[in-house]
């Protein structure tokens, strides 16, 4: 079956389930557990041959050991640095200290460990893929991963979850870190002693996650077909359900394996039988390919009744309702009689209900994510928008997201007009030549307002990039996105990228 018409099977918000591949995948900087190990072992040994010894000792039919090579890893990494106070791993050692005079007792390895995946740096070659990874958001409900990185939740823009907090956690819009994260080196799951108590904790974590898995689709990306991951997970779900059962059915019917296959650009899928060792054989889909923007479009086309974004909004004022305190809640038929409120949660009929998902401020404020994602169910909305002739608003890269906007022209001309007007009102200072927004900045004796003019006259004319102007709009904190200048440099960013690719 065609990854489009499969995917067009899902009735629900899948969740991502995201292994090594995936770092492996997108970061400039990433290793497998097998080549992070090596390279600590390198780093404090300077001998290669001291990881091989390390990994002959932990072998049994051609089966390696890596949570035991870990644990023997880092009883040599802690001791070594103990002894050497202020050797090579002299930064490692202050972290340490500084924690431990905090009565914080973290181990030199695992910190050691963060610092060595620390990077977020995306390949060169990935970035048009990773534009195409971000359009899925507004799809998924929430991600589980093993990784320790911090990639998928840059990416995605959701709340990382460790440990405990996953049984407090929002289900949308989080991510399920549950082997830790380089944030708490503290619950990173590495060492033979770390899976044992993960083990014995992890009955809690596993029921929800469970729940998880069997009411929405789940998509693995980043491992392979025999990963003990995914045979461990599955093992786990065919214990609590019947294997030939209708829920069993539907679990199975929901699961697709993503393998990469170097050079493949198939957009099949298949089932495919994994042979889960003294417990049975599960059928499930898979698609082998290197061609993840193909699976990436799908799911960004996928057309659910509600979107996850509204999910979570919704969860998000019920979990206020259900903690208490200075909360009103009202039941009614005519949303008219009700007072204004920061939280209003309407459930009836679509002929009595009108909902407008976020003003037009917000919008503007959410610009970037809406774009990332190609959102085209919140930019459809600005058809129901009142903007007054005197604002600033960026219509034309909502345009191309989605085309059947009825004031779409009206607004371009209007967009166009208050740019014009801007700068043929500009002081004269606001019109020499800048090459970044960083030098622009630096001005001291030129004001807020003008510094911001100033960039806007040097993007239109092609002096700044707009690359540099974006990362200088997304910059902005949530307060500052209100601004009347950020407003305006975002319409002149909008018009310069996405508008006829004319000078005002």
């Amino acid at each position: 079956m065609h990854i489009n018409e499969f995917i067009k099977t899902y009735k629900n918000h899948p969740v991502l389930f995201v292994g090594t591949g995936i770092s492996l995948r997108y970061l400039a900087e990433s290793n497998t557990w097998d080549g992070l190990l090596k390279q600590i072992s390198q780093e404090l040994s300077g001998n290669f041959e001291h990881y091989l010894d390390l990994k002959a000792a932990h072998e049994t039919k051609g089966i390696y050991n890596y949570p035991a090579i870990a644990t023997q890893l880092e009883k040599e990494f802690n001791d070594s640095l103990k002894q050497d106070r202020n050797g090579k791993f002299k930064e490692i050692n202050d972290i340490f200290y500084e924690n431990m005079s905090r009565n914080v007792n973290l181990s030199r390895f695992k910190v050691y460990v963060t610092k060595l995946l620390s990077s977020t740096e995306i390949r060169p070659s990935m970035k048009d893929e990773i534009l195409e990874l971000k359009k899925i958001r507004k799809n998924i409900g929430s991600i589980i991963t093993t990784n320790y990185d911090s990639l998928i939740e840059g990416i995605f823009e959701f709340s990382p979850l460790i440990g405990n907090d996953i049984l407090l956690s929002n289900p949308y819009g989080s991510v399920y870190k549950i082997h830790g994260c380089i944030t708490n080196p503290g619950k990173i799951i590495i060492t033979t002693e770390d899976y044992k108590n993960f083990a014995e904790k992890y009955e809690l974590i596993r029921a929800q996650l469970l729940s998880i898995f069997i009411h929405n689709p789940i998509i693995f990306l980043g491992y392979n077909i025999g990963d003990e991951n995914i045979k461990s997970l599955l093992k786990t779900i065919f214990t609590y359900i019947e294997p030939n059962s209708d829920a069993a059915e539907k679990i199975r019917k929901n699961f697709l394996l993503v393998e990469y296959g170097p050079g493949i650009s198939s957009t099949e899928t298949a089932e495919h039988d994994i042979d889960l060792e003294g417990f049975s054989t599960i059928r499930i889909n898979k698609i082998k390919t290197d061609d993840y923007t193909s699976i990436y479009k799908a799911v960004a086309d996928l057309n659910l009744p509600i979107s996850a974004m509204d999910v979570r909004k919704v969860q998000s004022i019920v979990k206020e309702i259900y903690a208490g305190g200075n909360i009103s809640v009202k039941i009614t038929e005519d949303l008219d009689s009700l007072n204004n409120s920061d939280r209003i949660l309407a459930i009836g009929s679509s002929k009595t209900i009108q909902y407008q998902y976020q003003t037009s401020a917000e919008t503007m404020s959410n610009y970037f994510g809406i774009v990332d994602e190609s959102n085209a169910q919140v930019v459809a909305l600005i058809s129901k928008y009142k903007i007054q002739s005197t604002q600033f608003f960026p219509i034309f890269g909502f345009d191309k997201i989605y085309s059947g906007l009825e004031n779409a022209e009206a607004l371009k001309k209007q967009q166009v007009a208050k740019l014009k007007s801007l700068v043929e009102g500009l002081h004269y200072q606001c019109k020499t030549q800048y090459t970044s927004t960083s030098e622009v900045m630096a001005i001291e004796s030129v004001t807020p307002s003008n510094k911001v003019n100033t960039i806007i006259n040097c993007l239109l004319e092609g002096w700044i990039s707009l690359l540099d102007c974006e990362n200088f709009l997304r910059s902005y904190d949530t307060n500052t996105k209100n601004t009347t200048e950020y407003r305006r440099l975002l319409c002149a960013y909008d018009y310069k990228k996405y508008g006829p690719g004319q000078g005002i």
